[in-house]
């Protein structure tokens, strides 16, 4: 008798959660992976077989500034903000065993989906459902090495993640020589981009940009990569492993970040809007 598909197979799940119809689908290329999309957006991808393996070019580049922040294999304190099916946490997970590692993310139901379709069984990750600024208002001071922030509502960054007042409670939460990393999408003419890298610097006197040259040149809508720190950052390791990148990422900072900035300023909370709606069709699938 032959199995049926169902038995030999996995299956695309279809969920509706609080923020819209999440949907797993398995990659049928590649045993153990998976996407994760909301309304039609890619969130997350994750390969259970190999926790290791980055599919989306954004979790590359956060996937090596973690690995240039300390010690190769060293545990690291981490605050997730936005948790999707935890690529990241997962990563760390296997490249610093012992990691101690807090995922936040709103969407109730969503955690519930991938709990059961993508389980984790522990690993040092704790995942709690909540606004992302008030779980990391409640951190305790000068307690983690790595914040992350990576929220989406659908395909955009909510308001009250893009403002000063919110970058200051994650420079309260980290030690000394801790690093703050957000995840952001623009394009031409990045004023949101420009905005925010504003509003890191008023902050952290460390801080550089990280994105593929055509989005930085404005040509299309994209990824970037904000990254901030009381102390020096690992800048010259981090720009090599983005050159090897299969699709490189440039880094910017110092002089070349201010021109960037230019005459944008940091935004506050009064004035905070969410980023930009992308245009149709640039995330989307299928």
């Amino acid at each position: 008798m032959t199995p049926d598909r169902s038995d030999t197979e996995p299956v695309p799940v279809l969920r509706e959660t609080a923020f819209g119809t999440a949907k797993l689908m398995p990659d049928l290329d590649c045993e153990g992976g998976w996407l994760l999309t909301l309304d039609g957006t890619p969130q997350s991808y994750v390969d259970l077989a190999d926790p290791t393996h980055l599919e989306f070019e954004y979790t590359h580049r956060l996937g090596h500034l973690a690995d240039v922040l300390t010690p190769e294999g060293a545990p690291l304190d981490v605050l997730h903000l936005g948790g999707g099916a935890l690529t990241l946490p997962r990563y760390l997970a296997a490249t610093r065993p012992g990691s101690r590692q807090q995922v936040a993310e709103a969407d109730g139901p969503l955690v519930d989906l991938v709990t059961e379709v993508l389980p984790w069984h522990g690993q040092g990750i704790e995942v709690s459902i909540g606004d992302a600024r008030e779980v990391l208002a409640a951190a305790a001071p000068a307690s983690l090495d790595l914040v992350v922030a990576d929220v989406f509502q659908g395909s955009r960054t909510p308001a009250h993640l893009t403002s000063v007042e919110f970058v200051r409670l994650a420079a309260a939460a980290l030690r000394p020589g801790g690093v703050y990393a957000a995840n952001l999408a623009d394009s031409a003419p990045l004023d949101f981009a420009r905005a925010q890298a504003a509003t890191v610097r008023a902050v952290f006197p460390q801080t550089c940009l990280v994105a593929e040259p055509s989005v930085l040149r404005g040509r299309r809508f994209g990824n970037l990569l904000l990254v901030g720190s009381d102390q020096d950052l690992p800048a010259e390791a981090l720009a090599r492993r983005l050159a090897g990148d299969p699709f490189p990422a440039r880094l910017v900072d110092g002089p070349e970040l201010r021109r960037l900035v230019g005459s944008a300023e940091a935004v506050t909370d009064a004035e905070a809007a969410p980023s930009p709606v992308p245009p149709k069709g640039a995330f989307s699938i299928g």
